[in-house]
């Protein structure tokens, strides 16, 4: 295994250090700003999930069909708006990212998806899905820093 293996020094022990090992740093920093980017991540689903409510009842940033009040589909925008603002904000967020879970579950499952294919490439369900488990990790995983929960929780 030539270039995965080097020596520390010629002429030491023959103890074998793993090529690469200077990487530690970039690793360590990287650990570091996990919970930075956690909150990146749910700020940016957030406001990608809540394009879909804006889109259903303010027709921006495309126009769409207003749903029927109290029907399936208004209450699917009320969480999308609703949930993507508090999710985005860091509030309540994982009671927001828990029930934003379940919606998106919902979804994959009430539009048949399944029925057509059991790939999510294959019956276009990817977006459901990956926003499914997004959400559903947030909610147990948390805010992260950059969050209205997070100062609440600090501040006594």
């Amino acid at each position: 295994m030539i270039g995965i293996w080097a020596l520390s020094r010629p002429g030491a022990a023959k103890r074998p250090q793993r090529w690469g090992s200077d990487m530690d740093g970039l690793s360590s920093t990287m650990n570091a700003w996990a919970p930075q980017m956690r909150s990146v991540l749910r700020i940016m689903a957030a406001l990608l999930f809540l394009q879909h409510g804006l889109a259903k009842f303010f027709g921006f940033p495309m126009a769409m069909q207003t749903p029927a009040a109290f029907s399936l589909i208004w209450f699917a925008g009320v969480i999308e708006v609703v949930g993507g603002i508090l999710l985005a904000i860091g509030l309540f967020s994982r009671y927001a990212a828990f029930i934003m879970s379940g919606q998106m579950a919902v979804a994959y499952f009430y539009l048949g998806r399944p029925m057509r294919s059991f790939f999510p490439l294959a019956n276009q369900g990817e977006l459901e899905v990956l926003f499914c488990f997004v959400f559903l990790y947030l909610a147990f995983a948390g805010p992260g820093p950059w969050s209205v929960d997070a100062q609440r929780t600090s501040n006594p």
